[in-house]
């Protein structure tokens, strides 16, 4: 699945191509995926001009004329701009522009959702109202994070990966926050301490501003719009890997709350249990 950085990389390809264009036509191919109104989606795009693309969390956010068109790619989906052609198979969501191109919505799996709302609701009636802050946020501090984590009995990665305390990690960035964080993904979260979630703070964020600078990760079927491949996936240190790069012990991976979970047990000690 597609994380903050991956999404942040798709935002930055679409925002050089869609600014400044209008929709003509939308069509929608597989009607679950819209998850408001579909009739107010048809027909309330025709005639909105994209002016700008935004990202909260893993979310993508379309900014039009007078609505929000919120949008999260789940596990494979991929948006792609091209110029009129006759549509692909896994094709769901084809946006019509006024340039001769369109905005393609592909997605294997079926599992992206999309909103439409007016603007002044996108925090209101989209999922958006239950994220929490994101890693960058100047918000975000370790007395934010000890208030999420004091009733929280379960692992550390398992509360990590909840879209509603900080937003925007997965699998992947979770697992590298914390090994680089030394904290072991099995620690209850409720017994972190202040220092513990400085180093999260901290490592979350300079871990994600690398990973957006090489385009995000590329790990089986991700790419973003047009093609857009990351490298993030060379300079990982623990997810995936086999040996650990500060000790050389091996790298254990164990499943925790269902999710395949990387680790070095020597560097990411329990210490308080």
């Amino acid at each position: 699945m597609p994380e903050l950085p991956e999404v942040e990389t798709v935002k930055n390809v679409l925002k050089q191509n869609l600014l400044n264009l209008k929709i003509t036509k939308v069509d929608v191919f597989y009607p679950p995926m819209i998850k408001t109104n579909l009739n107010e989606f048809l027909e309330n795009l025709v005639g909105e001009e994209f002016l700008d693309v935004k990202r909260y969390g893993k979310w993508l956010v379309f900014e039009t004329t007078n609505y929000a068109l919120v949008s999260h790619l789940r596990m494979e989906g991929k948006y792609y701009y091209t110029l009129k052609c006759d549509r692909e198979k896994h094709e769901h969501v084809i946006f019509h522009l006024d340039n001769g191109y369109v905005l393609r919505y592909k997605d294997v799996r079926k599992f992206g959702v999309m909103y439409l709302v007016k603007k002044e609701k996108l925090f209101t009636d989209t999922p958006l109202s239950e994220l929490g802050l994101e890693p960058f946020s100047k918000d975000l501090n370790e007395d934010y994070l000890l208030e999420k984590f004091k009733t929280k009995r379960l692992p550390i990665k398992t509360v990590l990966l909840d879209q509603g305390i900080m937003t925007g990690l997965g699998n992947i960035y979770v697992d590298e926050v914390l090994f680089k964080s030394k904290i072991s993904p099995f620690k209850k979260a409720n017994l972190l301490n202040a220092n513990d979630c400085k180093a999260i703070i901290e490592s979350s964020k300079e871990i994600l501003t690398d990973a957006i600078k090489l385009g995000g990760t590329t790990i089986r079927s991700y790419t973003s719009s047009l093609g857009v491949t990351g490298s993030y996936q060379d300079k990982l240190l623990v997810h995936t890997r086999k040996i650990c790069p500060v000790c050389n012990s091996p790298i254990l991976v164990k499943k925790i709350g269902g999710r395949s979970t990387y680790y070095c047990q020597k560097c990411q000690k329990v210490k308080d249990e």
